[in-house]
């Protein structure tokens, strides 16, 4: 239920909340990820994060390219586009979710995410 107010907000800009998911973890990685790091702090596992990354590829949010020093390891960048993108979203999102759980207070959903992590954690 959480999730559909994002799913609109999304929808206006044709992406997927995993799509949105990746494009956040690599504005908070400047310098690029490796594929397996980008799976690994996904929201929603995606069994297939070549398809994924190919998609937002195509639409210039994001570039991938070879390491020099390890050719097996494909690193991904957020590119110009893929922060503007990001950047036009900020507000909206931002505004969904203080509307969604905004009532809860700080303490109260600091008590939330302590669960959220406890039960991440209890599943793997």
């Amino acid at each position: 239920m959480l999730s559909r107010g994002l799913v609109r907000i999304l929808k206006t800009e044709d992406l997927s909340a995993t799509q949105y998911n990746v494009l956040r973890i690599l504005r908070g990685s400047p310098d690029g990820l490796p594929c397996g790091e980008i799976a690994s702090r996904m929201i929603t596992r995606d069994p297939d994060i070549t398809r994924l990354l190919d998609r937002l590829e195509r639409r210039g949010l994001i570039s991938r390219c070879r390491e020099t020093k390890d050719r097996r390891m494909v690193m991904a960048r957020i590119t110009p586009d893929g922060l503007k993108l990001l950047a036009r979203l900020d507000e909206p999102v931002g505004d969904a979710h203080r509307k969604q759980l905004g009532h809860l207070g700080r303490e109260r959903l600091r008590a939330l995410t302590e669960l959220l992590h406890a039960a991440r954690a209890e599943v793997g």
